[in-house]
């Protein structure tokens, strides 16, 4: 059976997906958690900058912007 899980930096704008994992450790994770970035939590790709990074995301209805390489660490399931 095929994972339908992938990094949150490879959904497109328009998708969301639900956070079902975090590789990331110390101060950036608690920061994460901070903003919202959750375990269950829905999020969706709004925008990308003209160059694909940094990513605007919208998570319990406010935007957030991270790096590829911070999203990249993000695992989602698709919705």
């Amino acid at each position: 059976m095929k994972s339908n899980f992938l990094p949150l930096s490879d959904l497109k704008v328009g998708e969301s997906g639900v956070i079902v994992k975090m590789d990331i450790k110390g101060k950036a994770r608690q920061r994460f958690l901070a903003m919202g970035l959750i375990k269950g939590e829905t999020v969706t790709v709004k925008r990308m900058a003209p160059l694909g990074d940094p990513v605007d995301f919208i998570v319990k209805g406010y935007h957030l912007s991270l790096r590829k390489s911070e999203a990249r660490e993000i695992l989602v399931e698709r919705e």
